[in-house]
């Protein structure tokens, strides 16, 4: 496997625990961590190993002799080194999407997507197997003309959905946060694509009918200094709170306690925390991302007057 997710080192890591299931089904799981440092780790049937991009693609591997596949977390940067290490090794390709890529919102973001674009174009027709995370993705896949060879299967992330019912509370949103009547919960990556500033301009409408509603947004990111000063502009400051990322029990709790979840994001290929509010039995507004018309999710435009409009509507 080829990934650039470094939480696979974090030994109490939700990933980490994930590999672990994979490997209950495989003889042996071999993973390159791109951009971590050189630490080879061997625990049972699982090794890992942080290489730079450019010792992946050259790497040949000593206790290695041959793998039967190769799979990529994206079809992007990392997949072009999947694709090389296949070729390499003899071993089918596997291509995994985790992105909306069929979405013009991706591949008008920046020079950067355009070229993904171009490189997964490039990369799909040649794959073995391709793994998507939504129906989303798969029909973007059979209507585009990719000749692909590949049969397309749906396998989302795994979310426990049982043990997000079974949890119990332990931060009720409304106690710590008492001055607000009416809570709306965002849990992201403060990113160019989660579109956060979308919600901060909803905000500055909500406010002026319903004044004692707070948004409180978890999570960080290379936005987050340029959010909190747009907060700070709008004068929206004791309306809305940001919170560093919590654990995930923290988090379930979060769910719990709020009137409503809200994703603003431009695009998204599944969005685990719509599924995990869901099954905390949060109301949830969304744009027409990932899973959100599966979840049941309100759906609102890409605009602050419709989502000022949806949330109104939903916390009456």
């Amino acid at each position: 496997m080829v990934s650039t997710d470094k939480k696979i080192f974090e030994s109490a890591s939700e990933v980490k625990a994930r590999m672990l299931g994979y490997v209950s089904q495989i003889d042996e799981l071999f993973i390159i961590i791109l951009g971590a440092k050189e630490n080879l780790k061997i625990e049972s049937k699982l090794k890992f190993i942080g290489l730079t991009r450019l010792k992946a693609f050259f790497w040949r591997p000593k206790a290695v002799k041959k793998f039967d596949l190769v799979t990529s977390q994206d079809p992007f940067e990392t997949g072009l080194i999947a694709w090389r290490l296949a070729r390499r090794f003899g071993a089918k390709l596997e291509l995994q999407i985790h992105t909306d890529i069929g979405s013009p919102y991706f591949w008008q973001e920046s020079v950067k997507n355009k070229i993904r674009f171009l490189i997964a174009n490039f990369l799909l027709p040649r794959a073995d197997r391709i793994r998507v995370v939504s129906q989303r993705i798969a029909d973007y896949l059979k209507a585009k003309s990719y000749n692909l060879k590949a049969k397309i299967e749906i396998r989302p992330i795994f979310v426990d959905v049982e043990k997000i019912k079974n949890t119990p509370v332990t931060v009720d949103l409304h106690k710590k946060y008492s001055q607000f009547n009416k809570i709306i919960l965002m849990a992201s990556r403060l990113t160019k694509e989660k579109n956060i500033s979308l919600a901060i301009e909803a905000m500055r409408e909500i406010v002026k009918q319903k004044s004692q509603t707070g948004l409180i947004i978890v999570g960080s990111g290379f936005e987050a200094k340029s959010l909190k000063l747009k907060v700070k502009s709008y004068n929206l400051e004791a309306s809305i709170v940001f919170e560093p990322w919590a654990d995930h029990e923290t988090l379930i709790s979060y769910y719990k306690t709020a009137d409503l979840f809200l994703n603003t994001s431009w695009y998204e290929g599944y969005g685990m925390t719509l599924v995990e509010a869901r099954a905390a039995g949060c109301p949830i507004i969304s744009t027409d991302v990932g899973v959100a018309r599966e979840v049941g999710a309100r759906i609102v435009e890409h605009n602050y007057s419709s989502l000022a409009k949806g949330i109104i509507k939903s916390l009456e």
